[in-house]
């Protein structure tokens, strides 16, 4: 299994990744346009050069990082590859020197197996609501917030 940085010809397939899970309700559409903005951010895993899962890494201040977008293929899950994932993730901000990461997520028990705790949403800085705002499930988000302080 490899881990690696997307490129510009992954955005079809991380779009196609998280538009099937948003329809079913497991996590929240993005769009093409957004994808593209954020290429920087995404890392996918791959099995026989086939793209099996995605995720990314957004930075919303010097010292917190949210994990979005996290998907894995239905055939892949339970191998390890969202676990490798959050992994790749969390030493990415551990590199960058940022010692906060969360995500919101519709599968936080998946979380807090990868140790991190649930927490009030209204506990996180009002940063992390700036693109709330745009999402169509505002204001009654049914995301769970997770937390984990890193060793920096």
């Amino acid at each position: 299994m490899l881990f690696r940085k997307a490129k510009i010809s992954d955005i079809e397939t991380i779009h196609k990744f998280i538009t099937y899970f948003a329809e079913k309700d497991l996590m929240l559409a993005r769009s093409r346009s957004s994808l593209y903005e954020c290429l920087r951010e995404f890392t996918v895993a791959e099995v026989n050069s086939e793209i099996v899962g995605v995720g990314s890494l957004h930075i919303i201040w010097e010292d917190l990082a949210e994990i979005r977008a996290l998907a894995v293929d239905e055939s892949y899950q339970k191998r390890g590859i969202g676990r490798g994932l959050v992994d790749a993730f969390l030493a990415e901000a551990i590199d960058l020197e940022i010692p906060n990461i969360f995500a919101l997520t519709y599968q936080a028990p998946f979380f807090e197996k990868c140790g991190f705790n649930i927490i009030a949403k209204e506990d996180l800085p009002q940063k992390v609501w700036k693109e709330c705002i745009n999402c169509p499930k505002f204001p009654k988000c049914e995301e769970v917030a997770v937390f984990k302080v890193l060793k920096i």
